[in-house]
Parts: structure tokens; C-alpha cells; sequence
């Protein structure tokens, strides 16, 4: 069976069992075992926006709308690490929210926070860089016209991306800060009158971004002088795409619809299926990001204000997925390694907790 063949038979299967009578969540494949790990207070304005991920199983958020950096511990207690100084006008002159709010953040290896703060004024708006046990410090100035909002580090070449969801654009600068450059102004990256630009990540020599008003994933290869590429559209009708993260096979990638409250599978080929649902606990899901077998999924609650959560979910391993569900239907023998492995055996046996 081809590998295009293959993946038809188990969104088929997939499909399949999100029908099923009976289960508990709309959790699809490939996700299982959704739960709730941490909620958060609406009451302190904790609006979870971006995430960042620790090697110890921690989980570094920003609260949007209290200005604030937390870490999140494993067990799921919270800890504020800073709270950004309020601008002089009270956030009002923000772009299109009218309220100031830390977005996007990223974790460097020694430890050392970075993430983004829109504040619709000059001294405060741009990247900010939080070391760890020290305090936040702006090590480079944004527009305050616009909404800094997707942020990623290339670490190889220590540089730090962001999106700005009003102008626009991608801009660059060094980790140690400076004046930013501006990377691409590539019409894709336009609102079409609320936000534009929104995720981004750094994949296979490219950078990739979403666009929530246009409901697009972006694909902008970086030239070998640095200068970006020809924008590629990757995948199109994602109604209301924030942040998102790849899951490891090939360019899939699992993306947070913050207005339907979803989670959708988004192929390489750019077909699309949901896999995590309001069923599931999502209030407005804003970011994903993965750590070996598990995805976690922020909630913030912007419109449903109810319930901003933080959301794991198991990952499965697709090639066993593929491997069981092509051996069902050829009827050969299960692989000996398979055979060794009880776990394999119970799940192809129950298809559910397999998908």
C-alpha cells in the first residue's frame, strides 16, 4: 500500500471513530487521552496567548492580558515570573484590541525567556528578555502602530523573528538585541481588517507563518543571503489560525483555530481535519506546542470566557497507526517486534485508544 493510500485509511479509521457512540471527548486521531492539567484565573486576567517548553516538563506562558510571563510547573501550579509595567494610557492605544498584552514567546537553551509585548506605545512596544532568576528587560524597540505577536529563534544563527499582526510583516534581530530589520512585507502576510500574521515557526531552511484573518499556512524559504524567498501558501480555509507546531512527520503540523475553538491535523498536502474540540475542554485555543509524545494546547477564553485552561494530549506514534491499520487490511501477520510489544497488540484490538 502507497503512503498516500496508507494515510487515506487511517483519517478513514480516524473518522470512523470520532462517530463511535460512546466516547467520552471528540478527541481524534492522531491525539488520545485529552485532560485539562492546569486551570487558569479570568479574574487576574490570565489569558493564556503563547507558550514555550521546558526540557523538566515545565511550560512558560505569557498572560496576555495581564502583561505577565508565568511558568507553569508540571503538577500545574503557576508561577509569575514578571509583570511588564503598564503603558501611561492604559494599553488604549494598542492596534485593533485597545489593550496592552505580552504575545508571543521562546526559550533558549541556557534558559533566558524571550517574548513580546504590544503596548500601543514607543518606550514600551518590542522584544523583551527575561534571564533566568533576573528581570525583563527590552532589548529591542516595535512600532507601536503595529501588534508584535508570533515570535521564533533560530538558534543557529541566534536570531529572533517576529510577526506583526496589524503591519503585517516579519522583522528580525539578534538575540542580544539591537534594531530590527524588517524580513518580509510579502502581501500574504496582510490582514484583511482585524490580524494577519500571526504563528510562526522555523522549519527545513524556511519560515512558516499563519494568517488568522486569511485562515492560511505560509511557507517563506530563506535565500542563502538571509533575504526571504517567494511566499508558498501551504494550506488554505483554517477559519480563525493562531499558533501551531509540527508534529515531527514531515511538514503536518496541529493548529490552534482560536474562533471555532478547534484543534486541526493539517497534512503536508494541506488537507485538514479537526482533532480536538470544546468537547475536549478548548475555550478559544490560542498555541501548541510538542515535547516528545505530548501536545499542549493553550486555552485563553477570550470569547467564550469561561474556562482558560491549559490542555495535554497524547500523540501517537502514526507509523504504528499505519503499520496496524495496513496489516488489517492485508491480513498479514503482525511484524515480530510488533508481536514483543503488548501494547501495540492492545491497542490495535482497541482501535480508540490507538486513534
Amino acid at each position: 500500500m502507497s503512503k498516500t493510500a496508507a494515510a487515506a485509511v487511517v483519517l478513514t479509521a480516524a473518522a470512523v471513530v470520532a462517530a463511535t457512540p460512546g466516547v467520552a471527548s471528540a478527541v481524534s486521531a492522531p491525539l488520545s487521552c485529552a485532560r485539562i492539567t492546569a486551570h487558569f484565573d479570568l479574574a487576574r486576567q490570565q489569558t493564556p496567548e503563547n507558550i514555550a517548553l521546558a526540557p523538566d516538563g515545565s511550560a512558560y506562558v505569557t498572560f496576555a492580558a495581564a502583561r505577565q510571563v508565568a511558568r507553569i510547573t508540571p503538577g500545574g501550579s503557576t508561577r509569575i515570573l514578571a509583570t511588564l509595567p503598564a503603558p501611561a494610557d492604559g494599553g488604549v492605544h494598542t492596534p485593533v484590541l485597545g489593550f496592552a498584552l505580552t504575545t508571543g514567546i521562546v526559550r533558549a537553551q541556557d534558559g533566558t525567556l524571550y517574548f513580546l509585548y504590544a503596548a500601543g506605545t514607543a518606550d514600551l512596544t518590542g522584544v523583551w528578555r527575561l534571564r533566568p532568576g533576573g528581570t525583563p528587560q527590552r532589548i529591542a524597540a516595535l512600532p507601536a502602530a503595529g501588534l508584535p505577536n508570533g515570535l521564533a529563534l533560530d538558534p543557529r544563527t541566534r536570531t529572533l523573528y517576529i510577526t506583526d499582526s496589524v503591519l503585517g510583516t516579519i522583522s528580525s534581530v539578534p538575540t542580544t538585541g539591537g534594531t530590527p530589520h524588517t524580513w518580509s512585507t510579502a502581501p500574504e502576510l496582510a490582514s484583511t481588517g482585524f490580524l494577519g500574521a500571526n504563528g510562526l515557526k522555523i522549519r527545513g531552511g524556511a519560515l512558516w507563518a499563519t494568517n488568522l484573518d486569511r485562515g492560511t499556512v505560509l511557507r517563506i524559504p530563506v535565500q542563502r543571503d538571509g533575504r526571504a524567498g517567494p511566499v508558498q501558501t501551504r494550506a488554505t480555509g483554517l477559519a480563525g489560525i493562531d499558533d501551531f507546531a509540527f508534529t515531527g512527520h514531515g511538514d503536518q503540523i496541529l493548529a490552534a483555530l482560536n474562533g471555532p475553538g478547534e484543534v486541526a491535523l493539517v497534512q503536508s498536502d494541506g488537507t485538514h481535519s479537526t482533532v480536538l474540540t470544546a468537547a475536549d475542554g478548548l475555550q478559544n485555543p490560542t498555541s501548541i506546542a510538542l515535547r516528545d509524545d505530548t501536545a499542549h494546547v493553550l486555552s485563553a477564553a477570550y470569547v467564550t470566557a469561561k474556562d482558560p485552561n491549559l490542555l495535554l494530549a497524547h500523540l501517537n506514534d502514526q507509523t504504528a497507526v499505519v503499520r496496524v491499520i495496513t496489516t488489517a487490511v492485508s491480513g498479514r501477520p503482525l511484524p515480530e517486534r510488533q508481536k514483543q510489544q503488548p501494547w501495540r497488540r492492545a491497542r490495535s484490538r482497541h482501535r480508540t485508544s490507538l486513534l
